[in-house]
């Protein structure tokens, strides 16, 4: 069905895309400013704590009739001492780093009050209401900050040049594209979470092993719901498409190059975390942070212009290999052998 000098066109390549996106920001070494930026003010600067509000929430809980059992009340004491250390050191301006699009962040996760130059100043929330409102303002000016940060990061891999004001030109409707995406991912994880969660619960309480063996189909269940969606956010930058195209590019690059892209991913997952390790050695009272935080904006930027290379190049793999095949028999041939040799 194909003529016999008709070949594919080769796939995309790992170590090629690793090796220009760390080029890349080597050349526009400017970029590592933007996540380090991020992480100097999640270390340094104010602090946005719950303390008054979790104090008061589990003091009620503490004051219920049902709970004056002493096995209750035990339970309770024990996770009330976790929840006054989470209270004391948990920092609102962690939600910075949103999710799927934000600024990548060392400190975000780490929960410490201490600095080289003393405690840090703290805003403290006894609202509910307020808490709910600020966390979304701050998750909003982090999915707009994390655009911004896609956007230029985009650019210098794709043309080796960061245009700065045609991203600010491009921000609000790429912003808004990316809320989008973001509620889609959210929709999404709920439509699967609370339903898998319940049918998980149900299988435990006849048998524990088996309510294990639950949880691991449903752990992968969800990795094999959203792992075509991890190139979703690439098509809005590198190709200015809605939030839907995306979407739907990515779900036909990861099929037509899934062991590649698997490998791919993985890889990258293994570099950031297991230099994270690395980062995160200095204690947080000692300047010497200052040297993580370089080392893990470098890291994450690289791999992020990688991400974008290896995107670029598996969308041609994909789009020539659809124009050199006529019928759809032939396309999942020419896959096939291609992701044999991978």
């Amino acid at each position: 069905m194909i003529s016999d000098s008709q070949t594919a066109p080769s796939p995309p390549k790992l170590l090629p895309s690793l090796r220009t996106g760390f080029d890349t920001t080597t050349n526009h070494i400017v970029l590592i400013l933007i996540p380090l930026a991020l992480d100097l003010f999640l270390w340094l600067g104010p602090h946005l704590r719950l303390q008054k509000l979790i104090e008061s929430i589990v003091s009620q809980l503490m004051a219920l009739d049902g709970l004056q059992d002493p096995g209750a009340s035990e339970m309770l004491q024990a996770g009330q001492e976790v929840w006054m250390i989470l209270a004391e050191r948990f920092n609102l301006f962690s939600a910075l780093r949103s999710y799927p699009i934000g600024v990548p962040s060392l400190l975000s996760s780490m929960l410490s009050i201490d600095t080289p130059v003393g405690t840090s100043n703290f805003f403290d929330f006894d609202s509910f209401g307020l808490v709910v409102l600020v966390w979304l303002v701050i998750t909003l000016l982090g999915l707009v900050m994390g655009t911004y940060y896609f956007l230029v990061v985009a650019q210098s891999a794709i043309y080796d040049e960061i245009r700065w004001r045609q991203s600010l030109q491009n921000l609000p409707w790429t912003a808004l594209q990316v809320i989008f995406l973001a509620l889609f991912w959210v929709v999404l994880f709920i439509a699967v979470s609370i339903p898998g969660s319940c049918l998980v619960s149900l299988v435990a309480l006849g048998s524990l092993p088996m309510g294990q063996c639950a949880l691991l189909l449903y752990a992968g269940a969800i990795l094999w719901i959203f792992f075509p969606l991890l190139f979703s956010p690439h098509g809005i930058f590198v190709n200015h498409e809605s939030m839907f195209a995306s979407v739907k590019s990515s779900i036909r690059l990861t099929r037509y190059t899934l062991p590649t892209t698997g490998l791919f991913f993985m890889i990258i997952l293994l570099i950031s975390k297991g230099l994270d390790l690395l980062w995160q050695v200095p204690p947080q009272t000692s300047w010497l942070t200052l040297i993580g935080l370089t080392g893990h904006a470098f890291v994450v930027t690289g791999l992020l212009a990688a991400s974008f290379v290896y995107y670029r190049d598996a969308g041609y793999w994909v789009d020539n290999l659809l124009q050199q095949t006529s019928s759809p028999g032939a396309q999942e041939n020419i896959v096939s052998k291609e992701n044999a040799k991978t």
